[in-house]
């Protein structure tokens, strides 16, 4: 069934509700793009640029939402410095209540229905065992490039905020809130470090509407010479007293100088000082991309989740998706059908394969996996370091009574 209903705000406070819901249980099983700052960030940046091409379906029981998919169809971007990129492949973020595990299913159709005759793509979490079987049965398929050693697959890293360093910036350095330094300057900051970009003047009034907001957690770092040389904002979920940081960026010409660990330590202090006892933050998890993960390892994080990139062809395989995909290949090039909003998520799949799924979850637990820097392995299973954190537990895949709804119920 196809649902033709954009995103909307309330849709997006009803999506971040479950995510605080999930993350309260079985904060394991929050999928990529589903939890609580990701949603908002995703949802302030696009949705006056892209949400013409959004779809959405979601899933209550009892009132209360258990369920719902966002689906990012295929489109045309312009980026800040003229570029036009085509969007080729359709992408799918969710979530299911873990205690309604088998509604996977229809969010499956749903998606199959909304995006038929396009690639689609889809990023559910290793630990999901029971979700990741379900879309092998549709058709789903991993890619082996997308796992391996320069593969898209990304890692959401995590640490409590007791024994925080002090930060310490080179002389001249200051650092600054979006309140004090103005939108302008916040917007301009994450153009100069992730341009070029669909960023615009409108996405962050965008990001500023959504409740999760506060500019006095958007955090930038000043040059002497007034240059915003690098910025993060951070989502603080206050049900569950954890920090997320979203996005993370530096200017190009500020780098390697030590300006993102000062600025990550001093976040900590502040979501420490609101309230927050836990971070989390994400980055790309293979180890041809050690950037950012050596960043945050630096600062005390390690890999808690990962998700695993699905794909599953269009109808028509060798079209034009499959010419672009190819061209790209030849010029060394990410394909380009991401449609993941930039940040610290990576943005593509890599290329199809026909392979399936098992075994999946045995090569990640046994550790085929790059290890945390300490020689331990990134298993998905080991504990978080918060002692309320439960350890994984297969879902059961039998769901309540459930209804599908397709707008947000009334008084909300």
């Amino acid at each position: 069934m196809t649902d033709a209903e954009p995103v909307t705000a309330a849709d997006l406070e009803l999506m971040q509700d479950l995510a605080q819901r999930v993350t309260a249980t079985r904060p394991d099983l929050v999928n990529s793009d589903a939890s609580y700052g990701e949603l908002a960030w995703n949802w302030g940046r696009g949705h006056a640029c892209d949400g013409a091409s959004w779809r959405r379906r979601m899933w209550f029981s009892g009132g209360e939402l258990v369920a719902w998919g966002w689906v990012f169809l295929p489109r045309r971007v312009r980026r800040s410095d003229g570029s036009v990129k085509e969007i080729t492949a359709a992408y799918l973020a969710y979530q299911v209540h873990p205690g309604h595990a088998g509604l996977v299913d229809e969010v499956i159709d749903w998606y199959d229905g909304t995006a038929a005759g396009f690639e689609r793509t889809v990023l559910p979490n290793a630990t999901d065992e029971f979700a990741l079987r379900r879309w092998a049965a549709h058709g789903y398929r991993t890619d082996p490039a997308s796992l391996g050693d320069t593969g898209s697959w990304t890692q959401l890293n995590e640490r409590d905020l007791t024994d925080l360093e002090t930060p310490v910036l080179p002389d001249g350095f200051r650092f600054r809130t979006a309140d004090e330094a103005g939108p302008k300057a916040a917007v301009q900051a994450h153009l100069d470090a992730w341009g070029p970009s669909t960023y615009t003047a409108e996405g962050y009034q965008g990001v500023r509407r959504t409740a999760a907001y506060r500019g006095d957690l958007h955090i930038l770092v000043e040059a002497p010479d007034g240059t915003m040389a690098a910025s993060t904002i951070m989502w603080l979920d206050e049900a569950n007293r954890t920090a997320e940081f979203e996005p993370v960026g530096t200017h190009r010409d500020y780098r390697r100088r030590g300006l993102a660990r000062a600025m990550l330590l001093h976040g900590m202090h502040r979501a420490r000082a609101a309230g927050a006892t836990h971070m989390t933050v994400a980055c790309l998890g293979a180890p041809g991309h050690p950037q950012a993960r050596g960043l945050y390892y630096g600062v005390g994080f390690r890999q808690f989740t990962r998700d695993v990139p699905l794909i599953r062809a269009a109808a028509q395989a060798g079209g034009a998706i499959g010419v672009v995909r190819d061209e790209a290949a030849q010029r060394g090039e990410p394909a380009p059908d991401a449609v993941r909003p930039e940040g610290n998520m990576t943005q593509g799949v890599g290329f199809r394969v026909e392979h399936g799924l098992t075994g999946l979850a045995s090569t990640v637990n046994a550790g085929r996996i790059p290890t945390d820097g300490q020689g331990s392995p990134c298993a998905k299973h080991r504990r978080s370091s918060r002692s309320s954190r439960p350890s994984s537990t297969p879902r059961s895949p039998a769901p309540p009574p459930t209804s599908a709804r397709s707008s947000a119920p009334s008084g909300r």
